[in-house]
């Protein structure tokens, strides 16, 4: 990486009221560095960590992103119940998920038309949609 992706990536920390610890900074880098948004598994980030010789564990990550998801930066989608994707693109936006490939995309939001919610049970509001569309090859 580069002095200007650890400047990137220690400035998202800051702006987000987290200390720029080194294991966070590393992680950040890797999420916002360049710039661009992007999805990730915890697997994949602790892939990328290791590959670049940052000394994280598995655990390490995991707590990290939880933290980065309660600080507001990134966003938590999950597909299936149990595989758990993060976005840094937090704002409200749908995706694709390519089943063949176990891979998660942004899907054009202005093509995305909800025209009804069902009413929230009494006591109770919603906090969000998440919109999942699923994708496989034609056979």
């Amino acid at each position: 990486m580069t002095p200007k992706s650890q400047e990137i990536a220690t400035d998202w920390l800051v702006a987000a009221g987290l200390r720029p610890t080194r294991q966070r900074v590393a992680l950040a880098e890797l999420l916002v560095g360049d710039g661009k948004h992007r999805h990730v598994t915890a697997e994949s980030l602790f892939d990328s960590a290791k590959s670049r010789g940052a000394a994280v564990s598995l655990a390490t990550v995991y707590n990290t992103l939880r933290a980065f998801c309660e600080a507001g930066v990134l966003q938590e989608i999950t597909v299936d119940g149990s595989k758990s994707y993060f976005d840094t693109n937090t704002h409200d936006h749908p995706h694709f998920f390519w089943e063949d490939e176990g891979r998660l995309s942004d899907a054009p939001s202005d093509q995305l038309v909800i025209h009804r919610l069902p009413d929230a049970p009494d006591g109770v509001e919603i906090a969000s949609v998440d919109v999942v569309i699923r994708l496989r090859r034609k056979s």
